[in-house]
């Protein structure tokens, strides 16, 4: 297939574009390098610099499908700024529809979130839990899900919302370098290595076992791996969501021994209040994507710190 990724010189984008090469794929490249890097455009895949205002000049009906990964994503930010959530995914994501429409592309695999569900009201999350995101970041990805719905009925669009936690790891050379660095396991690293100064844990008031928030950590690899399969399975005028995750949740203080354990070294640690808009526990069942997708994570928590570590 001829694949356009966008957001493909980010962190997830550079992987899940890597893996669509090593398949086999053409693959074409949108990112404006205002979270992303240059360097990891792979050689092989076609780079258009440009944010989604772009999308028109690179779709043409030989384009077989858009995996949509653009997206400003922090949650803080959108707490503090939500106009610009509102216009970045919002107000963006409708153009890329707008020109897939136009162009006569009728496959998508969209890149949602888990904070789409808000505080959960069931231990695991599985698909038809109730959607209440409690920031901007996470109300702005379910209204992009909520295009994807009217799209598909609509105009016969085949899509896939994958709405998946948090991510890490690396492979061959790609992994994550955001600037701020916001994601818990890259930030533990630092501080280990003795390059980030002090971790931060925000919140230890949680109504969780140790009173840390507890994710659902998935690798990169897996992540990218769930894309591939869902770009291959979508069902035209049909819009599906698979929660992506192991079904296990690891708490902030997990995170951090894990860390220890690993890398042999003591992870200096400061404690913060709570973040805005941050849930106390956020874990998947990732069930359907297994029954449907036939897609399992194959990585551990260990394995998602023992790669990230080597690629610091």
């Amino acid at each position: 297939m001829k694949v356009l990724v966008t957001g493909g010189a980010g962190y997830i984008g550079s992987v899940v574009a890597q893996q669509l090469l090593r398949a086999d794929h053409e693959v074409i490249v949108l990112d404006d390098l205002s979270k992303g890097h240059a360097d990891a455009v792979l050689p092989g895949a076609t780079w258009h610099q440009g944010g989604l205002a772009e999308a028109a000049e690179v779709l043409d009906p030989s384009v077989d499908a858009v995996i949509h990964l653009a997206a400003k994503s922090l949650v803080g930010e959108s707490v503090e700024h939500p106009e610009r959530y509102w216009h970045g995914n919002i107000v963006a994501s409708l153009g890329l529809l707008d020109a897939m429409r136009d162009a006569g592309v009728q496959r998508m695999v969209f890149s949602s979130t888990a904070a789409v569900y808000g505080n959960p009201i069931t231990e695991t999350i599985v698909e038809d839990h109730p959607a209440a995101p409690i920031n901007p970041y996470g109300a702005s990805k379910l209204a992009i899900d909520h295009m994807l719905t009217a799209e598909a009925k609509a105009h016969g669009l085949a899509a896939v919302s994958l709405r998946y936690f948090n991510v890490g790891g690396a492979s061959d050379g790609l992994g994550e370098r955001h600037d701020p660095e916001t994601h818990l396991i890259p930030n533990l690293l630092k501080a280990a290595a003795g390059r980030g100064g002090t971790a931060k844990l925000f919140g230890t008031d949680y109504p969780t076992p140790d009173g840390t928030a507890v994710r659902d950590y998935i690798h990169i690899l897996d992540l990218a791996a769930a894309h591939l399969q869902a770009m291959e399975w979508v069902r035209p005028g049909t819009h599906e969501i698979f929660n992506l995750g192991t079904g296990v949740g690891s708490s902030v203080r997990q995170v951090i021994d894990a860390v220890e354990r690993v890398t042999g070294r003591t992870v200096p640690v400061e404690e913060h209040p709570r973040r805005a808009g941050d849930p106390a526990t956020l874990v998947a069942s990732g069930q359907k994507a297994r029954d449907v997708l036939g897609w399992a994570p194959q990585h551990t928590l260990e394995d998602i710190i023992r790669d990230a570590w080597a690629h610091l």
